[in-house]
C-alpha cells in the first residue's frame, strides 16, 4: 500500500476496522484497561485460549499428578513434539523438523555448537545489529572449542546504523566461513532480512545458514524447508503470545538429523528407550533430539492455547494485516510527527511487524507515553518501538497512539522525565 490509500482522522481508522477480517480476534485477548498496548513485539497479550490451556495443565497436575505424563490430553511426555507439529506451518517446515524446547539462548548454544562442529571452516558470520544474546552465546561456544571469538567472528557492519545490506552479508562469506547466523528481523529497526538470498549464497559457498526468528515468528510467514535453511531458533512470548519466559522453539532441517547435538540431555533421547535409563545417550532421530531438560509444562501450555487462534486463520492473513497496520503507522508518523523519523524500511518485503520511530529524546518520549497509557518500549540510542500486533491491534489504536505521541512531542512533555537510568525499557 502507499500513502494515497490512507486518510487522516479517527473516522477513517474506524472504517478500516469495520472491514478488517481479523478484527473479531481482538476480543479473545486481555487488553489492560485504559491503555493502548503496542508492545507485542516484546511481550504478546494473554488470550482466553492461552489462559484456558494453562488452567487445564494446572488441573491435570492437580487431578493426575505424575500420571499426567501419560494420561493428560495431550500426554505431557510428547508435549514438545506435538507443539512442534503445530508450529511447523508457521515456519514452513515439516512437523518432525520443529520442536519446542529450552530457551532461545540455550537453543542458540546447542545449535551453534552442533553445526560448528559439523561444518567446514572456522568463521561465523553475524551482524553488528544482532540482539546481544546471539553474540554472547556464539562467543561462548567458540571459547569452549579453544577458538578466539575476536578472530572467528566476522561481523557485518551496518551502512546506516539501522539496516544490514544483503550484499554485505554475502560479501562476508568466504572459504573459511562455517556458519552464517543472522536474525530474520533486526530488533531495533524492524528490518526483515532476505533469508532466501542469504541461504542460497551461503550454500553456494559451502556455508551453513541459521537464523534467529524471534522477531518474525507469528507475524511473518517463513518457508524454511523449501529455502533449505539449516537451522533456526525463536521465542514464543512475542507474536505467538505464549507468556513471559514461555518455552522457545527450534527448527533443524531433516538433512541434518544425523547430527549429534552439542548439548545432550535426557529429554532429547529417543523416546522409545528413554526410560530404560541407559548411560549412553541415543538421540531422537529428528528435531526432538535438541530438547535438553524435562519440558516445563506450565511454561509450554499457554502456547498450546495461543496456537488455536493461529489455526483459525492463516499466517498469510496475519502478515497482510500487519503490513497494512505498519503502512498506516508510517503514514501517520510522516504526516503528524515532523520531529520524528521512521527508521524502519518502507518496502513491505523488508519490514517485520514493528516500526522504529526515532527521536533524539526517545527514552524520555517513551516514558511520557507510558504516563499517558501508551505502552511502547525504548531501544538505544533513539528508537521508540511501536508494534501494532495484528491479532489484537486496531486501526483506531494506531491512530490514537500517534495522536498521543504527537502531543508528547509537540508539547515537549518528555522534558518532565529524567534521562535514562537503569532498569527494564
Amino acid at each position: 500500500m502507499n500513502a494515497d490509500d490512507f486518510e487522516l482522522g479517527a473516522e477513517f481508522a474506524a472504517a478500516r476496522d469495520e472491514t478488517d477480517p481479523l478484527a473479531h480476534l481482538a476480543d479473545r485477548f486481555y487488553d489492560p484497561d485504559d491503555e493502548w498496548y503496542v508492545d507485542g513485539n516484546s511481550l504478546g497479550l494473554l488470550s482466553e485460549e492461552a489462559e484456558d490451556a494453562l488452567d487445564r495443565a494446572v488441573s491435570e497436575w492437580k487431578d493426575l499428578a505424575i500420571r499426567g505424563w501419560t494420561d493428560a490430553d495431550p500426554p505431557w511426555f510428547h508435549y514438545g513434539e506435538r507443539l512442534g507439529d503445530r508450529l511447523a506451518p508457521l515456519v514452513g517446515a515439516e512437523p518432525e523438523e520443529v520442536v519446542v524446547a529450552n530457551s532461545t539462548t540455550v537453543n542458540i548454544h546447542t545449535l551453534i555448537g552442533t553445526f560448528y562442529d559439523r561444518a567446514e571452516g572456522s568463521k561465523i558470520v553475524v551482524d553488528e545489529l544482532d540482539f546481544p544474546t546471539d553474540h554472547y552465546a556464539i562467543r561462548a561456544q567458540l571459547r569452549q572449542r579453544g577458538v578466539d571469538p575476536d578472530e572467528a567472528l566476522t561481523v557485518v557492519e551496518s551502512r546506516d546504523g539501522r539496516t544490514i545490506e544483503t550484499e554485505d552479508v554475502i560479501g562476508a562469506l568466504d572459504d573459511d566461513t562455517a556458519i552464517a547466523f543472522l536474525p530474520s528481523v533486526l530488533y531495533r529497526s524492524g528490518q526483515l532480512l532476505d533469508i532466501e538470498a542469504i541461504t542460497e549464497a551461503a550454500h553456494d559457498r559451502g556455508v551453513l545458514a541459521g537464523f534467529d526468528l524471534a522477531h518474525s515468528v507469528g507475524v511473518v510467514p517463513h518457508d524454511l524447508s523449501a529455502v533449505g535453511v539449516d537451522f533456526a531458533v525463536w521465542c514464543s512470548y512475542k507474536y505467538l503470545n505464549a507468556g513471559p519466559g514461555a518455552i522457545a522453539g527450534l527448527y533443524v532441517n531433516e538433512n541434518h538429523f544425523d547430527a549429534r547435538p552439542a548439548l545432550a540431555g535426557w529429554w532429547g533421547h529417543d523416546k522409545e528407550t528413554q526410560f530404560e535409563m541407559n548411560p549412553t545417550y541415543t538421540p531422537a532421530d529428528d528435531a526432538g533430539a535438541y530438547q535438553i531438560g524435562t519440558i516445563p509444562i506450565l511454561s509450554a501450555a499457554p502456547l498450546a492455547g495461543s496456537l488455536q487462534i493461529f489455526e483459525e486463520t492463516s499466517i498469510e492473513a496475519v502478515r497482510e494485516k500487519s503490513l497494512r497496520l505498519t503502512d498506516y503507522l508510517i503514514f501517520l508518523v510522516d504526516e503528524r510527527l515532523p520531529d520524528c523519523e521512521v527508521g524502519t524500511p518502507r518496502e513491505p518485503d523488508r519490514r517485520g511487524g514493528h516500526v522504529a520511530v526515532e527521536h533524539p529524546e526517545a527514552y524520555r518520549v517513551s516514558e511520557a507515553l507510558k504516563e499517558r497509557g501508551v505502552v511502547v518500549d525504548f531501544r538505544p540510542p533513539n528508537v521508540v518501538r511501536v508494534c501494532p500486533a495484528p491479532l489484537y491491534t486496531s486501526y483506531e489504536d494506531v491512530w490514537e497512539v500517534v495522536e498521543q505521541l504527537r502531543q508528547v512531542v509537540d508539547n515537549r512533555e518528555y522534558e518532565q522525565f529524567e534521562p535514562r537510568g537503569g532498569g527494564v525499557t
